[in-house]
This record gives C-alpha cells, structure tokens and sequence, in this order.
C-alpha cells in the first residue's frame, strides 16, 4: 500500500508570495490544505485570488477562516480612513502593517495543522524586498515555532510543528523565478493593497511597486491587471 502524504497547512493569501509557496509544497510532495484569512481587509479580491489559486494549483483543501481583526484599527489595510501610502521611504514601519496579523493567522495553521495531525505549516513571508513589517523576521518565525512547539498536545507527544518560510531570503524577482518554474500562473494573483472587486491593481502602493519591480528584474512580463496607467 501507497503511504499518505504528509499533510501542511499553508497560508495563502492570494498573493504571488503564498501561491508559490503552495506551488512549493505541492512539489514536495505535501498534502496541502491551503487557509486564507478574512481578517476585516479593505477589499475581498485577494480571497477570490485564493480561491482561484487553490484551484489551478491542486490544494487538496482550501478553507477560508474570520477574524476581525479591522474592529481594533490600526492598520490602512483594515481602516478606509488611513491613507494607503504610495512610494514609502525611510526605516518607519508604514501603516500598512497589520497589528499582530500573522501572529493571528500563524495561531489558526496552527490549531488546524494540530486538529489535521499536520507538522508542517507554510508561510510566505518576505525578509528581502518587503515593507518592514516585524512579523516577518526570521527571529519572529523562530519565537513562533518553539512557543507552537510548547503549547501544543502534538508538540509534548514528540510531533512538533515545523514553520517553512522558503521565500524568506529570496529577493522579488527569485520568488517569481521560481514561482514560474513551479507553474504558477501569476495573472490569478492579486498583491495591490487596495485592488478593486475584480482584483484590477492601482499600481502605485508600496506591494504594487515591490511587484512590479520584481517581474523588471526578473525579466518576465508582468501580468498584472492595473486599472490606473503609470
């Protein structure tokens, strides 16, 4: 008899990070159960992006969870009232940055990977080309697995989770080399932090130009859908 696959949770946002990530794990050989997160953002494009990716990449589940976390504030991704900022500089963290957001999300892989006897999770975070947000540093990834490890029944029973953040160290344009050589289809992506109900980008804040210039340096059209020339 066959043995099963190992079974991973991965986060997929509908972005081209986390669609390569899935693309990644699948060639691995993983059982993916992908998970999305609808934490209160300002538009639903990038769930239907992962809804579409799931599809076309073969997860063997995609579920999407609720957390609201937009009724704290905090954060331009969650508050119509804060700005998307456009070209930002500087070592401050933008605004953009989602108050424990993947902290959040990381805590329900963890609790399905548990529930699915699963000891792999799969986050696309970015320690590279990224806006600076903390909950992407290795050292947070490091905290989260030894605390995961202790706090669970799995981890004390000798099945610790481990947390794979295989674009960590990967510059834009190696995440969409590689994505493309993993037969991701970059067109079902949405990366724009303020993309409109059919996913079409604005081209001008900071995840659209990290995207753009990526796809220039990798020397591979770019696909994307923007709905304001530039």
């Amino acid at each position: 008899m066959t043995p099963s696959p190992p079974r991973a949770v991965i986060l997929l946002s509908g972005g081209l990070d986390s669609a390569t990530c899935l693309a990644l794990a699948r060639q691995q050989g993983f059982e993916c159960h992908a998970l999305s997160v609808a934490y209160g953002q300002r538009h639903a494009a990038e769930i239907a992006a992962a809804r579409r990716i799931a599809a076309a990449l073969g997860a063997h589940e995609h579920r999407l969870a609720h957390v609201e976390l937009g009724q704290f504030g905090g954060s331009a991704l969650t508050d119509p009232a804060i700005a998307i900022p456009e070209n930002s500089e500087g070592d401050d963290i933008p605004v953009t940055y989602g108050p424990a957001r993947n902290t959040v999300m990381l805590s329900m892989a963890l609790a399905w990977a548990e529930a699915l006897g699963a000891c792999d999770v799969f986050i696309g975070v970015n320690a590279v080309d990224y806006s600076g947000y903390p909950d992407c540093r290795p050292e947070f990834i490091a905290a989260f697995q030894a605390m995961a490890r202790l706090a669970t029944k799995a981890g004390i029973e000798g099945r610790p989770l481990s947390i794979h953040t295989p674009l960590i160290e990967l510059s834009k344009a190696e995440i969409i080399l590689l994505g493309t050589t993993l037969g991701v289809e970059f067109e079902l992506t949405v990366s724009c932090y303020q993309a409109d109900d059919e996913g079409s980008a604005c081209g001008h804040c900071d995840a659209c130009r990290l995207r753009r210039a990526g796809f220039t340096a990798a020397n591979i059209t770019d696909p994307t859908k923007y709905r304001i020339s530039s």
